[in-house]
């Protein structure tokens, strides 16, 4: 059921990815699914970049996924967004469809096509990085063959022909740190062009989240989160998120700075969705 057709907006979240131990961030989503948190979606990276230039460690997409569906029963599960130039088209529909019977209702097949912070993964691994126009038509292949795989199909980004791309071939839409009056511009304008029902249009963007926005401020700045991060309280993020829902977004996905703290997870689920539910 989609969440337009539930009548509120769903919340997710991203798990720490760029760590060593991957029970850090299969921890982080039972603690979600005991706290009534929607989803819980996994990024796809093969290495990431510090602020020192030096390698993170990050967990793969598809491992992590098949992890989460055996350590989880009700969640949500997703990819934000598995990268149509890492592996070929049949083997992510494959991974997709393995992962919806481990988890049968609960998988989300999130796809994109990449953008200029991917470039450097792919190259080290002797990928290549092609043009836009390039990694767009390597999208929209995934796309075709990844869906009715048992898992709804999103496709993230915000140029024009992903937009277009999303409403053409694929179940949803996922935005990353657009504002909420772009965000929700472009899907009243999506939203009927869409040729697959139900068509999700869905948000996701950062935020530091602690019990003041003192807290919050000082942690935000201890982290380097970038300016367009949520930062604030309960209270605050929950105002911050109530545009999206008032305006008919199906999603709204957080990408804590510390989901790795299983204090920020569960303010999120016991303390920002009630409030959420009441406005």
């Amino acid at each position: 059921m989609s969440a337009r057709m539930s009548g509120r907006m769903r919340i997710g979240l991203t798990l720490p990815s760029f760590v060593q131990d991957p029970e850090i961030a299969l921890s982080a989503a039972r603690i979600a699914e005991e706290c009534g948190i929607d989803g819980v979606f996994v990024y796809d990276h093969v290495f990431r970049r510090g602020r020192d230039g030096e390698r993170r460690p990050a967990i793969e997409a598809i491992s992590l996924l098949g992890a989460i569906a055996e350590a989880t029963t009700q969640v949500s599960i997703g990819t934000l967004v598995l990268r149509a130039s890492l592996r070929p088209a049949a083997s992510t529909a494959a991974a997709v469809a393995t992962a919806a019977r481990i988890a049968p209702g609960r998988v989300i097949a999130g796809v994109g096509a990449g953008d200029s912070e991917s470039r450097e993964e792919n190259e080290s691994f002797g990928l290549g990085f092609g043009s836009v126009s390039e990694r767009v038509m390597e999208l929209e292949e995934t796309v075709r063959v990844v869906r009715d795989q048992g898992a709804p199909v999103w496709v993230g980004g915000l140029a024009p022909s992903v937009r277009g791309l999303a409403a053409r071939e694929a179940d949803g839409w996922n935005a990353w740190g657009v504002g909420p009056a772009t965000f929700l511009e472009w899907a009243r304008a999506m939203r009927p062009e869409a040729v697959r029902s139900p068509f999700e249009c869905t948000w996701s963007g950062l935020v530091v989240l602690d019990e003041t926005d003192a807290a919050a401020t000082e942690r935000a700045a201890q982290m380097h989160a970038s300016s367009d991060t949520i930062v604030g309280n309960p209270a605050t993020v929950a105002g911050a998120l109530a545009e999206l829902a008032d305006g008919g977004a199906d999603w709204a996905i957080l990408g804590a700075v510390d989901a790795a703290d299983p204090r920020t997870v569960r303010l999120l689920g016991e303390s920002v969705m009630p409030l959420l539910a009441r406005r």
